[in-house]
């Protein structure tokens, strides 16, 4: 029996800090400049990756799974994570004021992410250009109604789906 390396039980390379960390990058980047609190971020890479979820937005890049809504509970400590790595590497701006912990790209962000060309970077990019195009004006209070107004439906299809299927007709 051989013991299994502690790391290799945690690797989670879906949605795992630096994953989700390199998402934030490609919104702030997209935003130019302006500065976003971790609940914001936490909204927009949702916003990121199940765009299809919204009504008149790019396909999903990621597959639509089961009550995909209850990511936004689960997600704010492994964003915040994934902020610290970029943080870390200087590739994103943390300030301070009065309303909290602020995050917002730099020269080096731009650069960074102007070096990644695959197809899914290119995704990324235009759908955090979408992002910031439909939700980048809209207040806090407005950004998380809308979010909470909506994260009940967002997976519940297969709810509706598993509920015909057991039917006896």
């Amino acid at each position: 029996m051989t013991a299994e390396h502690p790391h290799h039980r945690k690797a989670r390379p879906f949605n795992s800090p630096l994953e989700c960390g390199l998402r934030v990058l490609f919104v702030l980047t997209a935003a130019h400049g302006s500065r976003a609190d971790l609940q914001r971020l936490i909204a927009y890479d949702y916003l990121l990756v199940h765009s299809g979820d919204v009504m008149g937005g790019p396909v999903s890049l990621h597959p639509s799974v089961p009550f995909r809504g209850t990511e936004l509970l689960v997600k704010r400590d492994v964003i915040s994570a994934g902020l610290d790595e970029m943080f870390s590497r200087e590739l994103l701006q943390k300030t301070f004021d009065a309303s909290g912990i602020l995050y917002c790209a730099t020269e080096l962000t731009a650069a960074f992410i102007a070096l990644l060309k695959t197809d899914y970077a290119t995704s990324l990019r235009e759908r955090a250009d979408w992002v910031i195009k439909k939700f980048g004006e809209m207040q806090d209070e407005e950004l998380s109604r809308f979010m909470t107004n909506n994260v009940g439906r967002w997976g519940a299809e297969f709810d509706r789906l598993t509920a015909v299927n057991d039917l006896e007709l």
